[in-house]
């Protein structure tokens, strides 16, 4: 029997590896699986962990106000030595590009531990953005033993960086983790998300906006937010629903500049099964977030990136999603030609996901399989 360590810390890892974790689940004779959380961000990891049934092995809690990334990165590695010289797995998986990634990643290589590194190979060729995540992917990928793309643009960013052996291209685990979450909310039913959000008017278009990037702190933020103002003023058949990422450099320009418009909604962080409910009965979607990005296309919702540079550019070239960066002005008329033309609107719809069919951890345990 082979032994797995998943090592994650925050929401949207713990999103991408859930439907990994319960793959390898169905099969115990052959692994044993164990999970250890370092809690990165505790409150939205535990929704996630919460909704999908996953118990936590090691739970680090190494969540702190105000951390800075040397005490939270030191934090980690220190901590992650206890766990590996307690638990000596045969591999360890590591998601994406969070300093628990990059420090999970690291503390693996001390113990000569084989690695997978879920969603390898995704670049924006800026190492300050997205920061410090560029960096810490481009750290995880030069430590890691087996590398899951999620696309073959992702795959052909290893390769030129001379990371050229065991590299599949699988799809994108968040699309699992979209559909097996829509199927759990189908079956208990969804009078309380209607009851949730009684507050919004689901006959008006809908737009979900979520807004929580380093690099848009400041004035960017700033544009975004008065973006979202004339957004609402112009149109009355339009309602906005913003879950207000719970950093105090969000909160504070948000809450400023938004508050106490009629069709504006500003909310607490959702817990991940009210955010993709809340997704599927949405008319678009403005973000920064990596996730959403691949996850509303599958529902058939456009994305405009709220972003300067995106590693997610298999979307924009699909026709998916659209860079629209912090321009105030860019983000008002993009959104409004989706709003007023039906033909754009359609066109963006209507355009075939890039990052995967559903069916990624499938592919994944089959591969590890043959590997360990």
């Amino acid at each position: 029997m082979k032994k797995i360590l998943f090592i994650f810390g925050t929401r949207p890892e713990a999103i991408k590896l859930v439907s990994l974790i319960k793959e390898f689940q169905k099969y115990p004779q052959e692994f044993e699986i164990k999970v250890c959380v370092t809690a990165q961000h505790r409150e939205m990891l535990d929704q996630v962990l919460t909704f999908f049934k996953i118990i936590p092995n090691f739970d680090l809690n190494l969540m702190k106000p105000n951390q800075s990334l040397f005490k939270l990165t030191a934090n980690i590695i220190e901590h992650l030595e206890n766990v590996l010289t307690q638990y000596y797995p045969d591999l360890i998986f590591v998601q994406g590009d969070t300093t628990t990634a990059f420090a999970g990643a690291l503390a693996g290589f001390y113990k000569k531990i084989k690695i997978a590194h879920i969603e390898a190979g995704l670049r924006s060729h800026n190492k300050y953005s997205p920061f410090p995540e560029e960096i810490n992917r481009v750290l995880v990928g030069h430590l890691a033993d087996y590398h899951f793309a999620p696309t073959e643009k992702a795959k052909e960013n290893l390769y030129k960086e001379g990371i050229r052996e065991n590299i599949w291209v699988v799809g994108n685990t968040v699309i699992d983790a979209l559909f097996l979450g829509l199927e759990m909310i189908k079956e208990q039913g969804e009078e309380s998300y209607y009851n949730y959000f009684h507050f919004v008017d689901f006959s008006k278009k809908i737009i979900l906006v979520t807004g929580h990037r380093r690099e848009s702190f400041g004035e960017p933020f700033r544009n975004i937010c008065f973006a979202l103002k004339e957004i609402a003023d112009s149109f009355e058949d339009v309602e906005i629903v913003y879950p207000v990422h719970l950093n105090p450099n969000v909160r504070k320009l948000v809450f400023g500049i938004l508050k106490n418009h009629p069709r504006i909604h500003l909310i607490e962080p959702l817990e991940y099964s009210y955010l993709i409910w809340l997704m599927s009965k949405s008319y678009l979607v403005l973000t920064d977030s990596g996730g959403i990005q691949e996850e509303a296309p599958s529902l058939g919702k456009p994305v405009l990136v709220m972003r300067e540079v995106t590693e997610r550019i298999e979307g924009i070239k699909a026709g998916t999603a659209k860079l629209v960066g912090t321009n105030r002005n860019k983000i008002v008329y993009e959104t409004a030609r989706l709003i007023e033309n039906v033909d754009e609107y359609n066109k963006m719809s209507n355009a075939v996901n890039p990052y995967g069919d559903g069916k990624s951890s499938i592919r994944i345990r089959k591969i590890i399989e043959e590997m360990l």
